[in-house]
């Protein structure tokens, strides 16, 4: 089997959350603190991985097939040493260097390094170069090879197991008459050098050798004098003739009869003797029959059968992909029997594989160029009774054709007895939703008889090209639960950065959800193709503990797996409950109720090896952290207590107090919630995990307590009256009930004394009001007064208000004291009038010159109107309008007289004072008066009886009164002091232009 080749890949390609940044990189391969090893790009660096332990050393061996200058990638495998810095560079191995197999050839773009193998307990290992090839004719077969390479980094050997011999393989040699009988010479040489001219002349092809003969036989080339074609067709066009007047054939050449010689010559020649010998007649014909000849003498292209050439396992490729077992080596080749695959078993020289003729027997004919593949027992008596599985075999659905199903296999042990239980299949190209190259991976469970069950597939959770399955490699028990885990590479996720997921074993399988999933994005370098390439069987780093080695594009990744602790939590509070009515401390000038709580970690572990037992937990608490409202706060504090951080150990306890208060107990239905979460602290060093499934958090919930003695029963005594006077026990909160009248509106309630009992009220229905009174606990002998206030609707108009008080708590009562818990009250009700009377005059300013001639006759009316308007919710009779009007000043001088009444929906009537104006006013009398009234003159009485003003109405009385205006100083003098004027002092000059003209 084999993965699809790096060209064809490039062508085609509100909880705590700030404590808990550990949480997004579950579960215990340390990505904080990765080991980056870097190499040269464009060798691709990175495409295998293997974690090596040799010499006394650990490295991670890198393969770099593209390894070399352009146009000959011989690949290379770098060596990375483990005891260097987190970001260390990586030595050459030069095996590309050596000379591989028994080649006198160096081979050019073999691209050694493309698959890796750790051999069995030699410090060695072994590395492949499936594109390893070597000519045989016009042709170029690559069968493959793989070197071993020993502790000290140098090869030992190679391992060519599907090298043929190629089949124009031969020693030629021409026995030449050269003899004066042959002529012409020329002819001959020409003969030779286009004879020459088509064999493959090579130390590993064909070799010429000629001997002449005339009077005696000369030795003229030996084999092995020349290497080259070149060589030999120089020597042809240099050959000499040796003349001689007789030939010797009779020397070798028994003469009976003509038909004799003949005999002895088809004797010599290959079968069949129609395709091996040839009769010329004279030299010029020789030139004829050298292409018949040169075709004949060997074939070019792979094993022929009767009517047909075909490819066994020259183009087998192998290297590609390669298993260690435990007695041998299982190679795939991919190139065999025409490229329909097979694999081979390798041990100490003996090698076995499934013949043509097998494979072509267990695969049916539709199966051909599709999805099917072999697998093979690991014990090599069963390797000639292969049993198969295909793309349409125990599937719910066939694989997608294109998706590469099969590229990869991964056999994984998953209770490490020694037997194989799951076999994981990728099919990297598999397209998911969108047409993205997610890729897919299919889980078999080894059943009875061997058989190949699905049990299900695993990929990657987002649509997106991904590639899953590209690299796959069984890993030890990482999260020591007893099952071996596996990793799988998705090199295309992300824009091709890449991430590696992890999952765990099961005893039936593999769990179907990652356990983690690890991001190139999330790394501290910018990678690129990562898990293109994983390997993860050994400890390098030194701690016991294994680690896991992970290939990207010019860079190979170490991570380090960390040691799993398991830290059971545990919380305790003093005093277990909260007081509704005790309080032993005070905070922020309050009394309140102070509990200690004590959190004590203690931890375990079952991780082996030699790793630092003490690490740094951070924890962090909060008090009702879903509720609005703090009821409790931390001492010095608030609601929630910032990060802590506590140092543990393995095997101990260790414990922290936490102190808080609560202030606020109305709320003493629901316990008060104090909750802690935690993660380990591994951000300045590495670190442990939390086992799976360890919590992460604790709660306790802390109740509250009555404190109503030792049956924790409270029994009280309600007394709702007048004047509230509560008798007996302490008891719970109490509520009063007012039930109001439809036709009245509630406004408000307050407190007429006691004020610190606290009462509050709610809407429980339209025409009720349910308060609660010192919640949430009543003391005993505790007395609160309170005023409800109500207002009334216009809609009904009542006599009579009826109130009914109804007091209740959640404490027990006896039977014999409830009565005192009702009471109702009534009142009758008198409603006001609502009236709103208002004045306005229609002269507001009057102006009297001093200098200017005066008016004769009265001066300008007064006229000023009394409105009156009814905005209450009934109708109003029976108004009266009483109006004195200043007439006469002090000396008994009139200055204004009432001449007119206008008005509507009343009569109105003139007293006192109802004769004609008499003397005149004089100015200087006003002079000592600044508001005229009844109390500093003689009044006109109007008195006017108004009509039944109707809800919303109003009526107006106007009132016209005269000045005597041939008097106007008057008049200036009286609004002079009623302050409508200003004083001001004028110079003569102006008094003077002011004056009329005369």
């Amino acid at each position: 089997t084999t993965k699809p080749s790096l060209q064809h890949l490039q062508m085609r390609f509100l909880v705590f959350i700030y404590l808990f940044e550990s949480l997004c990189f579950p579960f215990n391969l340390d990505v904080r603190h990765p080991r980056l090893f870097t190499g040269p790009p464009e060798a691709e660096f990175g495409y295998s991985v293997l974690q090596h332990v040799g010499g006394g050393q650990r490295w991670m061996l890198v393969g770099a097939p593209w390894d070399g200058p352009s146009g000959d990638r011989r690949g290379d495998v770098y060596r990375c040493s483990i005891g260097g810095g987190h970001n260390a560079s990586c030595a050459k191995g030069h095996l590309g260097d050596f000379q591989l197999g028994n080649s006198s050839h160096p081979a050019v773009n073999m691209h050694l390094g493309m698959s890796l193998l750790e051999t069995n307990g030699d410090g060695g290992f072994m590395a492949c170069a499936p594109l390893w090839s070597r000519a045989c004719g016009s042709s170029v077969f690559s069968s493959g090879i793989c070197a071993r390479v020993d502790a000290s980094f140098r090869p030992q050997g190679s391992l060519a197991p599907t090298a043929q011999r190629c089949p124009t393989y031969m020693d030629v040699v021409i026995v030449l008459d050269g003899s004066n009988s042959i002529y012409p010479w020329s002819e001959v040489q020409t003969f030779l050098r286009r004879l020459v001219g088509r064999l493959f002349i090579d130390p590993e092809q064909i070799q010429v050798g000629l001997v002449q003969y005339g009077e005696r036989p000369v030795h003229e080339w030996s084999l092995g004098d020349f290497r080259t074609k070149e060589e030999v067709v120089r020597a042809a066009r240099s050959l000499r003739r040796r003349e001689g007047r007789e030939t010797r054939t009779a020397q070798a050449i028994m003469v009976r009869d003509p038909s004799s010689f003949l005999r002895e010559i088809r004797a010599l020649a290959s079968d069949p003797d129609e395709r091996y010998f040839f009769n010329v007649t004279d030299e010029a014909a020789l030139t004829d029959i050298v292409d018949a000849l040169g075709d004949r003498i060997f074939g070019l292209e792979g094993s022929h059968g009767e009517n047909e050439s075909a490819f066994g396992l020259e183009m087998s490729e192998i290297g590609f992909s390669i298993h260690q077992l435990k007695d041998g080596v299982l190679f795939g080749m991919v190139g065999a029997y025409d490229w329909g695959g097979s694999v081979l078993w390798l041990e100490e020289g003996r090698r076995l594989f499934p013949p043509r003729t097998a494979l072509e027997d267990e695969f049916p004919s539709a199966l051909q160029n599709h999805a099917a593949y072999l697998v093979f027992p690991t014990k090599s008596t069963y390797l000639r009774s292969p049993f198969l599985f295909s793309g349409g075999l125990h599937h719910p659905t066939p694989p997608q054709i294109g998706s590469y199903f099969g590229s990869e296999l991964c056999p994984l042990d998953t209770d490490r007895d020694g037997t194989t239980d799951v076999l994981l299949v990728a099919a990297p190209m598999f397209l998911g939703p969108h047409n993205k190259e997610t890729g897919r991976v299919y889980v078999y469970v080894v059943g009875q008889q061997s058989l190949l069950m699905l049990q299900g597939t695993l990929q990657p959770e987002l649509p997106q090209d991904a590639r899953f399955g590209f690299a796959m490699a069984a890993l030890p028990d990482l999260n020591q639960d007893g099952f071996a885990d596996v990793a799988v590479g998705a090199p295309l996720e992300d824009g091709h950065q890449g991430a590696l997921y992890l999952y765990h074993g099961t005893q039936s399988g593999v769990r179907p959800h990652p356990a983690q999933r690890i991001a190139a994005a999330s790394m501290p370098q910018a990678l690129s193709y990562f898990g293109r390439s994983v390997d993860g069987r050994l400890d390098l780093d030194g701690d016991d503990l294994v680690d896991v080695a992970v290939g990207a594009h010019g860079a190979a990744i170490l991570l380090s797996s960390q040691p799993i602790v398991r830290v059971a939590p545990s919380l305790d509070v003093k005093p277990p409950h909260v007081s509704v009515v005790q309080r032993d401390c005070r905070r922020r000038g309050q009394e309140a109720a102070c509990l200690t709580a004590t959190l004590c970690f203690h931890v375990t572990s079952h991780t082996p090896g030699r790793w630092d037992r003490r690490f740094s937990i951070r924890f962090s608490a909060a008090l009702d952290e879903w509720m609005s409202g703090a009821r409790a706060a931390f001492d010095g504090s608030g609601q929630r207590l910032s990060p802590r951080q506590l140092q543990l150990s393995v095997g101990t306890v260790t414990c922290e107090r936490l102190f808080f208060h609560v202030l606020d107990t109305s709320d003493y239905l629901r316990p008060v919630a104090l909750t802690v979460t935690f993660a380990l602290d591994n951000t300045t060093k590495p670190g442990p995990v939390l086992e799976e499934g360890s919590p992460t958090s604790l709660q306790k919930l802390v109740p509250f307590s009555k404190d109503c003695g030792p049956d924790n029963e409270c029994v009280t005594d309600l007394v709702l009256q007048a004047s509230m006077d509560i008798r007996g026990s302490r008891k719970r909160e109490w509520a009063c009930q007012a039930l109001q009248p439809l036709q009245t509106n509630y406004r408000r309630m307050h407190l007429l004394r006691d004020g610190a009992v606290k009462v509050e009220c709610s809407l429980p229905s339209l025409h009720a009001r349910l308060c609660s009174v010192g919640h949430p606990v009543f003391q005993a002998g505790a007395k609160v007064t309170f005023l409800l206030e109500f207002e009334f609707s216009c809609a009904v108009l009542l006599s009579q208000v009826l109130v009914r008080l109804a007091a209740s708590s959640s404490s027990l009562e006896r039977s014999r004291t409830l009565q005192d818990n009702t009471v109702q009250t009534s009142a009758y009700v008198q409603y006001e009038p609502h009236l709103l009377f208002s004045s306005e005059s229609t002269l507001h300013r009057y102006e009297v010159h001093p200098y200017r001639t005066l008016p004769v006759g009265p001066g300008p009316e007064f006229k000023t109107t009394l409105r009156v308007q009814n905005l209450g919710c009934y109708v109003v009779s029976g108004l009266t309008i009483s109006a004195l009007l200043p007439a006469v000043a002090q000396g008994g001088h009139y200055f204004l007289s009432l001449s007119q009444i206008i008005t509507r929906n009343a009569s109105c009537t003139v007293h006192n004072l109802t004769e004609p104006p008499g003397t005149p006013v004089q100015p200087e009398e006003l002079q000592y008066t600044g508001r005229l009234n009844q109390s500093n003159s003689r009044c006109q009485v109007v008195k006017c009886h108004l009509g039944q003003l109707a809800k919303g109405s109003e009526v107006s009385v106007g009132l016209l009164r005269l000045s005597l205006i041939w008097q106007c100083l008057i008049i200036f003098f009286f609004l002079l002091q009623l302050g409508f004027f200003a004083r001001k002092k004028v110079p003569k000059d102006e008094k003077r232009d002011d004056r009329p003209q005369q």
